[in-house]
């Protein structure tokens, strides 16, 4: 029966129709066209797309490798279920290339996208069919091309100031947030800051007031940034007086390597807001008595450039001290002018004599309403009170005085009636 079977059996053959997977849905043939590069962007321009992206040009690069000019360019696009024609569901995605290609020139079709939201970030399969004509020939040529792209993601750059103040007349220690808040990585991110005082040396104009502070640091080799990660770099920046309560604007140039692998340069600018500076000191910080009351006091010394408001002055012990805590307001401590203070000393039980160690606080805000504390520990002496001696032989005096008064008056009581009787 096994020797039988082959003559009783034909031959069976099978073939892949257009559609099958991994397959072209178009006929193929040779042509005069080679395929160079499929990407989304234009023709000068490949751009970064997200799922979700409408309308989104889909660039693909030809060489004509053949002996004569051809004509006529058209193009079909085939892309994988999730990519659609800007045109609507169901339309071909078609192109047309606007001139002649000539002979070793290479031309392009750029396509109208739709990309679904739930396409992943990756690379896909695609198939373009070129029909053309060749110069002085009748009849049209196609060309099949299979081709791989990628779904890069979006890159999103924003810079900023994880504490957006500086303070002048010193040296500020910044720190600049660097962040990718897309879905492609960033590569090799070098950040500049530029229009800075050497860089002006080259320049005729600023456009901002960097120029105006000293940065000790300048660039920064960052690296790799992933997406919805962050980076730091930080720079040392010394504010002259002068630009107190003004903006400082430090633009930064960023380069870097897209998705693509283009290196592409954006520019940020990080704005700070420049306080003046309260440098508090105190002096002369004793114990005197005023109205047979000990009182703490002492002189607040503003040694910067600006004022500090709505300031406040707090007593407190420290160690085995038992003074009780107290606080004065004393407003606003200029600059370069002593604000004297003066606590009424009061304890916790029995007064105790002798050397206190105490604790003053300064409690102030500056031009931005933040709080701020200044402390100073000092050692005061507490004097015990001089003793009223009593006069005791005054004491004796008034009673002997009254007996007198009294004796003198019974005494001419006495008289008196003896006259009268007589």
């Amino acid at each position: 029966m096994l020797l039988l079977i082959p003559l009783i059996i034909d031959d069976s053959y099978a073939q892949i129709k257009s559609g099958g997977f991994g397959q072209s849905p178009f006929e193929r043939e040779f042509g005069d066209v080679k395929f160079l590069e499929g990407y989304f962007g234009t023709f000068n321009n490949k751009i970064e797309i997200d799922p979700g992206d409408d309308n989104v040009p889909f660039t693909v690069v030809f060489a004509n490798v053949g002996t004569q000019d051809i004509t006529g360019i058209k193009g079909q696009l085939s892309l994988p279920v999730g990519f659609s024609s800007a045109d609507g569901p169901g339309s071909l995605i078609t192109a047309n290339s606007d001139s002649n290609s000539l002979a070793g020139d290479t031309f392009y079709m750029t396509f109208n996208v739709n990309i679904d939201k739930n396409i992943q970030i990756k690379q896909y399969p695609g198939t373009v069919k070129v029909d053309y004509s060749r110069i002085r020939e009748s009849g049209v040529r196609t060309s099949f091309s299979e081709f791989t792209f990628k779904v890069t993601g979006d890159s999103i750059i924003n810079v900023k100031a994880l504490d957006p103040f500086l303070t002048s007349l010193k040296s500020n220690n910044v720190v600049i947030e660097i962040t990718n808040d897309g879905t492609a990585p960033l590569s090799s991110v070098d950040i500049v800051a530029t229009n800075t005082q050497t860089e002006l040396a080259s320049t005729s104009s600023s456009t901002t007031n960097v120029e105006n502070v000293v940065i000790l640091e300048s660039n920064w080799d960052v690296g790799n940034i992933n997406p919805k990660s962050s980076r730091y770099l930080t720079a040392t920046v010394y504010v002259p007086g002068n630009l107190q309560q003004d903006t400082l604007r430090i633009p930064l140039s960023i380069q870097f390597y897209n998705a693509h692998g283009d290196l592409q340069t954006i520019s940020k600018i990080v704005d700070f807001y420049i306080k003046g500076l309260i440098e508090l000191n105190m002096y002369d910080v004793g114990v005197i008595e005023l109205s047979n009351t000990q009182m703490v006091v002492g002189e607040i010394i503003n040694e910067g450039n600006e004022n500090a408001v709505f300031s406040f002055v707090t007593i407190e012990p420290k160690g085995d001290s038992n003074i009780k805590t107290k606080t004065q307001f004393i407003d606003e401590i200029e600059i370069d002018s002593p604000v004297p203070f003066n606590i009424p000393l009061e304890f916790d039980g029995e007064p105790r004599y002798g050397e206190h160690n105490i604790k003053l606080t300064v409690r102030y805000k500056d031009s931005v309403r933040d709080e701020i504390l200044y402390t100073h520990d000092a050692t005061i002496f507490v004097k015990e009170p001089e003793k009223v001696q009593s006069d005791n032989s005054f004491m004796f005096i008034i009673p002997l005085i009254v007996a007198a008064i009294i004796g003198l008056y019974v005494i001419r009581r006495r008289k008196k009636s003896k006259i009268q009787t007589s």
